[in-house]
């Protein structure tokens, strides 16, 4: 038969392998939800990127918009301007 003592330290060894796995399965679940939450950040950065790009390709009509109607101010100043 096994003393007392050594009966008493595998109860203390198996208690604190069980403390241990119970804190490896916390750890291991606040991990897998960063990786979720890393993954939705992926996702929604990919998601503004492609509306960024969207936007910039949409962008340039307002300039042009803007330039047609400064020439076309100017030629109607210039021509009220001679006398028309």
């Amino acid at each position: 038969m096994t003393p007392p003592e050594s009966t008493a330290v595998a109860v203390e060894l198996e208690r604190l392998r069980g403390t241990v796995e119970a804190g490896f399965a916390r750890v291991d679940g606040a991990l897998a939800l960063l990786v979720q939450r890393n993954d939705q950040t992926d996702r929604q950065l990919a998601d503004h990127e492609q509306r960024l790009d969207a936007i910039e390709r949409n962008r340039w009509p307002v300039q042009a918009v803007t330039a047609l109607t400064a020439v076309g101010a100017l030629a109607v100043t210039l021509w009220q301007a001679s006398g028309r």
